[in-house]
């Protein structure tokens, strides 16, 4: 059987169709290319269904030309045709091509409108699906090398959410993404048309829709505003060791460098507060803390609880990663900060469990005592930061929960905890009628603490001539 190329009719100019197709590439960003091979696939298809199963159609597209031309292919028989969806008498093929013989195949150009309802409503069912598909790709493309990055998102739409905290919907180049209630700050205030910096953490694509999850909330939405802020972290002069977030409230982040003549603090914070001042903007004025990182476990939980000052760590050999913190007693809220935020943030950066106490509520002897093995007080046993003990994700996680910290059970115990030490220190030598002050020699400040000056288990054990000082 010899197989004859189908005669070339004239051009057929179609403009209009290709101009069509170049708009919508220019509007959605899906190509002509693709466009027209979606219409290929559809025309086969409605091809297959009219004609009985045959979908051999020649299709020339030209876009630069404006052609457009279908034919559907027909087999050249000699004698009766069975079929008129696939075959064609010899005589009828020659009127389009006068050199056919039996066997070979000729195109019959076909009119759209021969195609009949049910097919048509198919081919415009796959040419919308096609665009649905292109679209897909589309934002997949836009969005996979975006992935694990920090992104400015456009406010376009505010709804009213859960707890007070409003649902958002922000542009992101051609697509509307939801920012949920959950991944930002409740109270930010946004308004319609305002540039928010987002983090995108991750790309769905299991549904109908490609599905893009944003943050303002992620720990790495931080790390990746102080890359973008800071050189010598781009470079790799300055390393961050280790971030946590208590997002639209405050932020520990731990840097280093290993260039002696790098001062790695200095260079997150920049001249006169400039590159951290950016941040905190785009942060909604969260707080950020920035802490330079140390092998040595001392030196880091001692930085790690600033702005509070530390006057000793001791670790806790007993425990895996565990220790007991002494600061200054009028630091002791400062250490613990807001609802126990700075020690649990603390906690979680450096991956110790501390144990914070006053200063004047651990004698010297407790000091040389493991703290698992403290003597037990009649007090109840403080509440210790080892309720906020880092999970090994705490850093990677925008969604986790922290437990808090009751301060004022903490404060109180810690307070009961030195003045169970203080008794115990003053109760084997009672006092005497010496002892104690007499109404022509009043007490000295050396004699009794007063409320700036809290007393410690040193004056407790070496003042043995002062009175119990009355509580109050």
């Amino acid at each position: 059987m010899r197989s004859k190329k189908a005669e070339q009719p004239q051009d057929n100019r179609n403009t209009e169709l290709y101009e069509a197709l170049r708009q919508m590439e220019k509007e959605r960003g899906i190509s002509v290319e693709f466009m027209l091979s979606q219409i290929e696939k559809a025309i086969k298809t409605a091809c297959k269904s009219n004609y009985n199963g045959n979908e051999d159609v020649l299709i020339r597209m030209d876009p630069d030309q404006g052609i457009f031309d279908v034919y559907l292919n027909k087999t050249v028989v000699e004698g009766i045709v069975t079929d008129t969806n696939k075959e064609i008498a010899l005589e009828e093929a020659r009127k389009i091509s006068a050199g056919v013989m039996p066997g070979d195949k000729v195109g019959i150009k076909m009119n759209p409108k021969e195609l009949g309802r049910i097919a048509v409503q198919t081919a415009r069912s796959i040419i919308r699906q096609g665009i649905h598909d292109g679209e897909k790709g589309q934002v997949l493309a836009e969005y996979q090398s975006k992935l694990k990055e920090v992104v400015i998102a456009t406010v376009e739409r505010i709804e009213a959410g859960d707890k007070e905290t409003p649902t958002v919907s922000v542009r992101l180049g051609k697509s509307l993404i939801t920012l949920p209630p959950s991944e930002h700050f409740p109270d930010e205030v946004l308004k319609e048309g305002d540039k928010i910096r987002v983090y995108i953490a991750d790309i769905k694509t299991g549904g109908k829709e490609p599905r893009v999850f944003i943050s303002r909330k992620h720990p790495d939405l931080v790390r990746k505003l102080f890359e973008a802020e800071v050189p010598e972290i781009a470079e790799g002069l300055v390393e961050i060791k280790s971030i946590n977030r208590e997002a639209g409230s405050r932020t520990k982040i731990a840097v280093y460098s290993k260039e002696p003549d790098v001062d790695a603090v200095g260079a997150c914070i920049g001249q006169n507060g400039q590159r951290v001042r950016a941040i905190v903007e785009a942060l909604n004025g969260e707080k950020i803390d920035i802490i330079e990182y140390s092998e040595d476990p001392v030196k880091f939980i001692s930085a790690a609880l600033s702005p509070a000052e530390v006057v000793r760590v001791d670790i806790d050999p007993t425990q895996e990663r565990a220790c007991r913190v002494a600061v200054p007693d009028s630091q002791l809220s400062l250490a613990i900060g807001n609802k126990g935020q700075n020690v649990r943030l603390a906690a979680k950066l450096t991956g110790w469990k501390i144990d914070i106490r006053p200063e004047s509520a651990i004698t010297e002897e407790e000091w040389q005592t493991p703290p698992a093995k403290a003597p037990a007080t009649a007090a109840k046993e403080p509440a210790e930061a080892e309720t906020v003990q880092p999970a090994a994700e705490a850093n990677t996680s925008a969604f986790a929960d922290d437990d808090e910290i009751d301060i004022e059970e903490l404060i109180a115990n810690a307070q009961a905890s030195a003045e169970a030490a203080r008794k115990a220190l003053t109760a084997t030598e009672p006092e005497t009628a010496e002892q104690a002050p007499t109404a022509d020699e009043p007490e000295t400040a050396e004699q009794t603490p007063t409320a700036d000056e809290p007393e410690t288990a040193e004056q407790a054990s070496t003042d043995n001539e002062a009175e119990e000082p009355e509580e109050t």
